[in-house]
Order: structure tokens, then C-alpha cells, then sequence
């Protein structure tokens, strides 16, 4: 998957510092994803876990995901079927998890921009996001290709698991073990 170009992906804004406890209510922890992910945003935006669709964008303010490092924070909006999150700065745990699940994360400095509910189509590999109301692009970062690699593979086990069937690692073993 390069590009994710859906004419009817929402935007859901969130605000500065939102933690992992939000995305990944502790109380929920012990539950599963499905449980998880059924109240992630629940403290912000309680309507978030029902109403987001696959393929929708979250635009937030800076320091998105700062708090504990449980890898569900993320986990829950790939459940859901965020296609990406975008903010001007990410804690660098939330930001490596995501990427490692194959959620991309990309700094935006313009995301403040963004309205709440905008109808937009997303472009990955370019960092853009397209306004369709308006037809201003947004511009982010653009991710390094092994990282990008990694997330058009599913996340981070998909990819070294292909890189071992391929031989590109080694796994130590030999058909004598």
C-alpha cells in the first residue's frame, strides 16, 4: 500500500499532549484490543471510537502520544483503521511504536491548519495532505525510505519476516537443526 487517496477520509483534530492513557485507557489494558480500541479517545472525543472510519486522518498538536510507552496506544488507532496521524511533534516512544505497527506518524508543522472534519485525500510517500474543500495541500515531513518500507509492509515483524524468507537475514539456523 503506497498511497491511501480516500475522497471521503475525515480529519479528527485532537489537542496538544494528548497521552497514551487516552489512546490506551489503562483500565482496559488487561481486555484486549478490541476492548482498548472501543474506548481509545474516550476522555477527548467520546464519540471518536464509534464514529472513526478506515482510512480517516488524525491531526494533533504537539507532543502527541507523551506518557507511559504501551505499544496499544497506537495498536488501537490501527484497529480502528486510522490511516495516519499527523502532528507538529510526537513523544519518541509513541512515535517508534507506531511506525513499528505500521501506523505512520509524520511531523507537520502546518497541521494546526487542518480543520476538524475536513474532508481530505491523503497521499503517504508524498506527505501530503490533500484539502478537498479548499484544494490547499499540507506538506509534512517526508519519512525515510526504510521507514516508510516498513509501514507499506504492515509494521515492523512483517518486514523482518520478509527480509528472512528473502535470506536478507541471517536466522542462525541450519537445515541440520
Amino acid at each position: 500500500m503506497t498511497e491511501i487517496a480516500l475522497a471521503d477520509a475525515r480529519v479528527w483534530r485532537l489537542p496538544d499532549d494528548v497521552d497514551t492513557d487516552a489512546l490506551a485507557p489503562g483500565r482496559y489494558m488487561s481486555q484486549g484490543i478490541e476492548a482498548i480500541a472501543a474506548h481509545c479517545l474516550s476522555a477527548i472525543r467520546p464519540e471518536f471510537a464509534a464514529q472513526v472510519r478506515a482510512g480517516d486522518i488524525v491531526v494533533a498538536g504537539e507532543r502527541f502520544g507523551i506518557g507511559s510507552s504501551r505499544e496499544q496506544a497506537a495498536e488501537a488507532l490501527r484497529h480502528l483503521g486510522v490511516a495516519a496521524v499527523l502532528a507538529p511533534s510526537f513523544a519518541g516512544l509513541f512515535y517508534r511504536n507506531a511506525i513499528n505497527l505500521g501506523l505512520p506518524v509524520l511531523v507537520c508543522a502546518q497541521a494546526a491548519g487542518v480543520p476538524d472534519g475536513a474532508l481530505v485525500r491523503w497521499h503517504l510517500r508524498e506527505a501530503r495532505l490533500d484539502l478537498l474543500a479548499s484544494g490547499e495541500s499540507i506538506h509534512c515531513e517526508t519519512l525515510p525510505a526504510f521507514l516508510l518500507d516498513i509501514i507499506e509492509q504492515g509494521g515492523l515483524l512483517p518486514t523482518l519476516r520478509a527480509r528472512i524468507a528473502r535470506g536478507e537475514i541471517p536466522t542462525g539456523h541450519t537445515d541440520a537443526d
